[in-house]
C-alpha cells in the first residue's frame, strides 16, 4: 500500500493519497488546496484516481475538489448530511477572505458501515457526527483517516454551524475509542498518533477514559 500525505491550503489541511502499489489505483482523501501539488504527487507515483473521499464539507477541506474531479474523472463520495455545507463551501471561504471554486454535489453518498473499495485498497466508513453534522472517519487495515473528528492530543471544534460537542465526544467513543490501541490515527489537521496514545495522553478524551462523561 502506498500512503502519500499533503499539507495543502492555507489552514494547513493533511490530504492523504492513498494507493494500490499493483494496480497503481488511488484514494485522494480531503483534497483541500494546492490542486497542481497533488496532480505532482499522483504523476510521480504513476497513480490513477479512481475515488475522492471527503470526511467532511468544510471549506478548507475541499479547496481543489472541483480541479482535481475535472482531471481525473473520479467519483466523490460524501456523506449526504453535509451536503449543505459543500453548497455553501465557496461562500465560506469568502468569509475568511479566500476564494475557492465552488464544488458540485457529490457523485455517491457515504453512510455507516459502508466500503470504498478500489483495487486491493478497502475503507469503511465510521459515521462520526460533531464536527459536522455529516462527519465520517475512513476505517482501512491498522489506520483510521479521522478528519477533524480527533487529532493528537486534541479534538474537533463544535462551535461552528452544525457541531454539536456531545454528538462528537459519543462518536470519538462508540466509533473509534473501541478499535485495538496500535491503530495509527491520521487526522485532517497535524501529526499522527494512534488509538492508545489518545487514550492515555489526550486531555479532551480523559472524562471518556474515566467514566465521567456517558451521555
Amino acid at each position: 500500500m502506498i500512503l502519500e500525505k499533503l499539507l495543502v491550503g492555507p489552514l494547513g489541511v493533511n490530504c492523504y493519497v492513498l494507493g494500490d502499489e499493483t494496480r497503481r489505483d488511488a484514494i485522494v482523501i480531503d483534497p483541500g488546496g494546492n490542486a497542481p501539488e497533488i496532480f505532482t504527487l499522483l504523476e510521480a507515483r504513476h497513480l490513477t484516481v479512481r475515488a475522492i473521499v471527503n470526511t467532511h464539507a468544510h471549506f478548507d477541506h475541499v479547496g481543489a475538489l472541483t480541479d482535481l474531479r475535472k482531471k481525473t474523472d473520479a467519483p466523490f463520495y460524501l456523506h449526504a448530511a453535509d451536503a449543505p455545507l459543500l453548497a455553501q463551501a465557496q461562500a465560506s471561504a469568502a468569509r475568511f477572505g479566500l476564494h475557492i471554486p465552488q464544488p458540485m454535489p457529490a457523485d455517491h453518498e457515504l453512510n455507516d458501515g459502508d466500503q470504498v473499495r478500489i483495487g486491493s485498497l478497502s475503507l469503511r466508513v465510521l459515521f462520526t457526527p460533531g464536527h459536522t453534522l455529516g462527519g465520517v472517519c475512513l476505517l482501512g487495515e491498522g489506520l483510521v483517516f479521522t478528519g477533524d473528528t480527533l487529532f493528537a492530543g486534541s479534538i474537533g471544534r463544535t462551535d461552528l454551524p452544525g457541531g454539536d460537542y456531545g454528538a462528537l465526544m459519543r462518536s470519538i467513543r462508540d466509533q473509534l475509542l473501541t478499535l485495538p490501541e496500535a491503530t495509527v490515527v491520521h487526522p485532517g489537521h497535524g501529526a499522527a498518533t494512534t488509538i492508545g496514545a489518545e487514550r492515555q495522553l489526550n486531555p479532551f478524551l480523559r472524562p471518556l477514559i474515566t467514566g465521567q462523561w456517558t451521555v
